[in-house]
């Protein structure tokens, strides 16, 4: 009866071989077969061995495959914010190239990937998107990341072409017609996360996520603000949300609803989303079928904008990062804030103007390349 190989014990409830060996030259290999079969443990733990050899003595790396890199870069950056977006690109992606060596992932072999999206119907940016997390994980397996021997995962990382975006779509601000149409057709508890969106150029998880301890109290000017904190801000700053009087007649009318959360839909319950069947279903009957949820936030820009309120002012209400601006803000300068956004706010007596000149192809793709017709609504 042959003996098994030193360095190999059993662990767990499925019993899957582990390897704890001490090999010369190297220090101790710690590490999971995978298998609970002794055999394929032996033959895991041999080839190591001559991987670990080879890397010692001629400098050759260990082969990694794409789905290990992926894995240790989702371990590695669980924190961020931005995770389960990358989750949701990688696991599209180990179905085209997870078996692959990360040396054998290029331009080339990413190609039946990229074919795959399109006939998806995957615009540009958002197969860029997963092609970003590809180039940026080779990059790390290029320069950061390191096996035992104190080689690179991969010697270098190739050139990634990103796509041309001549298919993304243009952000479409409403005029105060096609928003009275399209609000007109939403379930209540839509309408009112979508009007208060449409008054204060939020980002849908922000109005989504929105609770009652973020409100913060302004006496001296007899109104409140919100305040999301960074970790459900985009671009990881806290967030200031000022209100004008259409935004603040939302917020009341739901007060009383739910302790924790601003906007629910059925017994204290958070909305997930906006842009749901009910949400597409509107926009279908409203005749505004290209509307995106995040279009609400370009109409506020835009109405802003309309209004003469200055480019620094605009990027405080939308939210944008700005190195030159300070997160603290005293009681006039949120004054002059809710002064601004007062001017974008519906008035029953006399709506605010807002002259829109669109492509009368606006709707279609902009890759179609016809003619330009130019319409004022």
């Amino acid at each position: 009866m042959s003996k098994r190989i030193p360095g190999l014990y059993k662990r767990g409830t499925q019993g899957i071989w582990h390897i704890d060996k001490c090999v010369r030259g190297y220090g101790r290999l710690h590490e999971s077969t995978g298998t609970s079969e002794l055999k394929e443990a032996e033959q895991y733990l041999i080839r190591r061995l001559e991987e670990l050899r080879k890397a010692n003595v001629y400098g050759i790396r260990v082969e990694h495959s794409f789905r290990q890199a992926a894995t240790k870069f989702l371990l590695d950056y669980q924190h961020k914010r931005s995770i389960g977006r990358y989750a949701q690109s990688l696991k599209i992606l180990d179905q085209h190239i997870g078996d692959l060596p990360l040396r054998q992932v290029h331009q080339g072999t990413l190609a039946e990937f990229i074919q795959h999206r399109r006939t998806q119907g995957m615009r540009a940016n958002t197969i860029n998107r997963d092609l970003a997390v590809v180039r940026r994980i080779l990059t790390l397996a290029a320069r950061l990341w390191r096996d035992e021997s104190g080689l690179t995962w991969l010697e270098t990382a190739p050139l990634l072409q990103l796509l041309d975006r001549d298919d993304a779509r243009k952000p479409y601000p409403l005029s105060w017609d096609e928003q009275a149409r399209l609000f007109a057709r939403l379930p209540e508890h839509l309408r009112e996360m979508a009007l208060f969106k449409v008054n204060t150029g939020t980002r849908e998880q922000e109005v989504t996520c929105l609770r009652w301890h973020w409100e913060v109290s302004i006496p001296e000017l007899k109104t409140s603000v919100f305040v999301v904190p960074g970790n459900g801000v985009k671009n990881g700053e806290d967030r200031l949300v000022v209100m004008n009087a259409e935004a603040r007649a939302v917020i009341n009318r739901q007060r009383g609803k739910s302790s924790e959360y601003v906007f629910t839909y059925s017994k204290g319950k958070p909305v997930d989303r906006i842009n749901t069947k009910a949400w597409r279903r509107a926009r279908e009957e409203a005749g505004l079928p290209q509307v995106r949820v995040h279009d609400l936030k370009h109409t506020f820009g835009r109405r802003l904008r309309a209004k003469g309120v200055s480019h620094e002012t605009r990027q405080v209400l939308l939210g944008h990062k700005n190195g030159q601006i300070t997160t603290h803000y005293s009681a006039a300068e949120i004054g002059e804030l809710i002064d601004a956004v007062e001017k974008v706010s519906w008035s029953g007596s006399s709506a605010p103007t807002l002259t829109l000149i669109r492509n009368e192809n606006s709707r279609k793709s902009p890759a179609m390349g016809r003619r330009e017709n130019l319409k004022t609504v």
